[in-house]
């Protein structure tokens, strides 16, 4: 696929991960549908779309809404002229462990807690898959889908709900790239480890230092190898039902 003039829609864009990923496939000529909750997050991801030389437009919406979802991406094609490519990178965390015993009394992850991520990080993943998928067999000109999962995908301290999560994503980037492929539409995952965004720049700075220890090459990924090997998955038409980990070596 050129990304030049490609639509390319991204959840959660309004900020971290998401925003980056948006301002550097802008770099590449693809035009951006930006999906959030915040406008005014969206709006700034947009200007800084447009400085990047590209064009975007927002849409506010719930991923873990159907209905919202249905309208958004159906909105997205009518707006901007089409749908080339979906990153579904939307993701909360709810971390805690199963089951903690201590002094005799024994606390538990909370079902709100369980179901919170799983709505957004696993259910929306889906519904925006799908609904992307539908758009893109309606256009006839195909199309890649990409999931952001994560290392955690193989089970991560704390992480009950959000590994269970990130590993469905993988799992289902799998299935569609072999359902899809009859439509020209291709879908891939990407596994980042620790990246630096905003949510780890306000980390102590000492637990930041324990981390990169722990990683093979010596310090946190950046947005933009993120964004690299997302360009690389849009481009790379032969690239379908895989799982890329750019974690620096580093293995859960």
């Amino acid at each position: 696929m050129k990304l030049q003039n490609r639509i390319i829609a991204i959840t959660g864009a309004g900020q971290g991960l998401g925003r980056a990923m948006a301002v550097h496939l802008a770099r590449e000529g693809a035009r951006i549908a930006v999906i959030d909750l915040n406008q005014d997050h969206m709006d700034e991801t947009k200007a800084q779309v447009e400085a990047a030389g590209s064009s975007a437009a927002t849409f506010t919406c719930n991923v873990a809404d159907e209905a919202q979802v249905e309208q958004t991406f159906a909105a997205i094609v009518a707006e901007m002229g089409g749908l080339h490519g979906l990153i579904n990178n939307a993701g909360i965390l709810r971390d805690g462990l199963l089951v903690k015993a201590k002094d005799g009394e024994i606390k538990k992850m909370s079902l709100a807690q369980w179901q919170a991520v799983i709505d957004v990080n696993l259910t929306g993943v889906f519904l925006c898959g799908r609904e992307a998928a539908a758009q893109m067999i309606q256009t006839g000109e195909g199309g890649c889908i990409i999931n952001i999962s994560s290392i955690a995908r193989a089970g991560n301290f704390g992480q009950s709900n959000y590994s269970a999560a990130k590993a469905g994503v993988a799992a289902m980037a799998v299935t569609w790239a072999k359902e899809l492929a009859r439509y020209k539409i291709r879908a891939n995952a990407i596994a980042p480890g620790f990246i630096a965004t905003e949510m780890t720049a306000g980390m102590p700075p000492e637990a930041l230092e324990k981390i990169c220890k722990g990683i093979p090459a010596g310090r946190m990924g950046t947005p933009d190898e993120i964004g690299d090997t997302a360009v690389f998955l849009l481009l790379n038409d032969y690239m379908s039902g895989r799982v890329v980990e750019v974690d620096g070596g580093l293995r859960l």
